[in-house]
């Protein structure tokens, strides 16, 4: 079993993504954590485009134990210099020296012939063995380049000192195929290439970085280049915890292991996105909100009944909490029970089917139904008495300078009525035509409205007081309209009233 090794750049491809800035003490703190991940190598960054990359690389080099700690440079003897002067201090250090090798990059970018490239390349690598025995060559773009030109450059290159060479598909051209292909060819015909690390460095502008990254693994290569939750240059970089956890989930196809410790790779990616500000999408394989939950009731049913039958690893092997599900309107009946129950809930067939009816016209209005919207169902539904009114509808204009109009519809043992009414606002007048159906003049003695749970779709839960003689009894009323959860209460109130629930109101128990 061959082992892969990882080189994380977050801190210097990484943050190069447009907007990202990252000061010394978040590098640091992000350079701790990659070596708790077990990261083998940390690309700190380019000490000489400014002072603050260079004190960066130059803390995490004496602050941080584990990894090989790796600067970056072009083919120039003050970059060289420079990143050898930022690794002082470092348990390991790696020197990374890069050019270009399409002629795209030497024509409009280097501006310099083949044979100058490989010079100062030459140069280069035999200048940074002068400070460390690790040093890394690039040529950016080798996707658009001949082959024949990296065969001198790479060959050159590991003649003069060089311990690794990369193969970058610096702006994600390569496809897998074609891309695997350029490492096995690299690998038999460069002189020296097989005694070497092989290393990998894709961009993601196609959506293939991690693909590409794994066909090079298939095809020879030793160390894979890539980035926390793949952030980077344009779309980004090879993500590490895709590409980590292909290799240890299909330990079967690939035959190889790295040294990650995969139960920190969630903390890792919400330390790299607070510090960022670039937030994961929920999507996202691995550490996305959404990669261990399951709404479909029959991916539902099937992680109930055995977790494998959707999930191909475990939510806790990359340090998360156990896959969740999702209640929404795709939820079926047995992840709906399987709910209650952890909710503590404990209903019989009966309960349960109408409150899941309850549940899937919820989740017609609200994209996601959390625990303390069923809580509030259950609660509803707990303290439901026989319904001699049932509200069928509720509708209502109101308006700057429009009096307020409500028209309900109610159902009950005689019949459905209808009535409208006007009113001092949209409660009032829903309560008078409600009123007016009912023929039981009620009076409201209170009426209190609060937000369940958080976001413009929360639920309204509305509580009154209403009496009517010397009884007073308590109605609530639960929907995302307000309006309609107010319609609720009063309906409710009128239930009570007509099974007879309800007790002396405050003032005949004042009275002596």
């Amino acid at each position: 079993m061959a082992y892969i090794k990882i080189f994380d750049t977050t801190l210097r491809d990484g943050e190069q993504t447009p907007g990202v800035t990252l000061n010394t003490a978040e590098k640091v703190e992000i350079a701790k954590q990659l070596a708790r991940l077990g990261v083998d190598i940390i690309e700190a960054g380019f000490p000489i485009t400014s002072t603050g990359d260079f004190e960066a690389v130059s803390r995490i080099a004496k602050e941080v134990s584990g990894p090989t700690i790796c600067a970056l440079a072009r083919t120039a003897r003050a970059d060289i210099e420079r990143a050898a002067q930022a690794l002082e201090g470092a348990e390991r250090a790696r020197i990374h020296v890069f050019t270009s090798g399409s002629k795209i990059h030497l024509e409009h970018m280097l501006r310099k012939t083949p044979e100058e490239v490989i010079e100062a390349s030459v140069e280069s690598v035999r200048l940074a063995r002068q400070f460390t025995g690790d040093v890394e060559f690039s040529a950016q773009d080798c996707t658009r380049s001949e082959l024949a030109f990296l065969y001198a450059l790479y060959g050159a290159a590991i003649e003069a000192g060089a311990t690794v060479i990369n193969i970058p598909d610096t702006v994600g051209y390569g496809m897998p195929l074609e891309y695997a292909e350029l490492i096995r060819n690299i690998r038999d015909n460069v002189p020296g290439a097989k005694e070497v690390d092989i290393s990998t460095h894709c961009h993601d502008d196609l959506g293939l970085a991690v693909a590409n990254s794994l066909a090079a693994i298939g095809a020879g290569a030793t160390q894979v280049e890539c980035t926390v939750n793949g952030i980077g240059e344009r779309a980004g970089n090879t993500s590490l915890e895709e590409v980590v956890m292909a290799l240890g989930t299909r330990r079967d196809v690939w035959g190889h292991e790295t040294g990650i410790n995969t139960r920190e790779l969630y903390r890792t990616s919400r330390m790299v996105a607070m510090y960022t500000g670039v937030s994961v999408p929920p999507n996202k394989a691995v550490v996305g909100d959404n990669a261990f939950a399951h709404e479909s009731g029959i991916h539902q049913d099937g992680v109930i009944k055995a977790l494998e039958t959707y999930e191909i690893m475990s939510a806790e092997t990359v340090g998360r909490d156990a896959g969740v599900l999702v209640m929404g309107k795709h939820s079926g009946r047995r992840a709906f029970r399987k709910t209650l129950e952890e909710l503590g809930y404990e209903l019989d067939d009966e309960k349960v089917n109408v409150l899941f009816k309850q549940f899937k016209d919820l989740c017609d209005r609200k994209q996601k139904v959390t625990s303390e919207d069923i809580r509030a169902l259950i609660d509803a539904e707990t303290a439901r008495v026989p319904q001699t009114y049932e509200l069928m509808s509720v509708q209502f204009q109101s308006g700057t300078g429009m009096i307020p109009v409500a028209t309900v519809r109610l159902k009950t043992d005689t019949g459905i009525y209808e009535e409208a009414a006007t009113g001092d606002g949209p409660v009032d007048a829903v309560y008078r035509a409600l009123e007016r159906v009912a023929g039981l003049p009620l009076k409201l003695e209170s009426y209190e409205i609060r937000s369940v749970g958080s976001g413009k779709d929360a639920l309204g839960e509305v509580s009154i007081r209403a009496s009517q003689g010397e009884r007073l009894v308590h109605g609530r009323g639960l929907s995302t309209d307000v309006i309609e959860a107010s319609a609720q209460a009063y309906v409710d109130v009128l239930n009570k009233f007509a099974a007879g629930i309800g007790k002396a109101s405050a003032q005949q128990v004042a009275t002596p």
